[in-house]
């Protein structure tokens, strides 16, 4: 699944997936200096059960690798998966 990096303005930016008009998959933060406060995630009723969300918060981890920055997990889907450790390499 491909997802588009968007700026919304203000700092605060994303990874989505639209369907036609409408984003059903997105994961979005507020750009803090160096760091990706990850503030929501969601996926459609359509796409649950298929990984969407692990995929867009990979994605996402693989921009804050690129660029150098940490990610603050703060939606409940992120502070969940960083427990399981396999994002400890960019965790603020």
């Amino acid at each position: 699944m491909e997802f588009t990096f968007v700026d919304r303005g203000d700092n605060n930016f994303a990874f989505e997936h639209k369907q036609g008009d409408d984003v059903i998959a997105e994961i979005s933060w507020v750009q803090k200096g160096e760091v990706m406060s990850m503030n929501h995630t969601f996926v459609s009723d359509t796409l649950r059960g298929q990984g969407v969300a692990k995929q867009l918060l990979d994605r996402a981890a693989e921009y804050a690798r690129a660029e150098g920055y940490k990610m603050e997990a703060v939606c409940s889907y992120v502070v969940s998966a960083f427990k399981r450790g396999t994002y400890d390499d960019v965790k603020a």
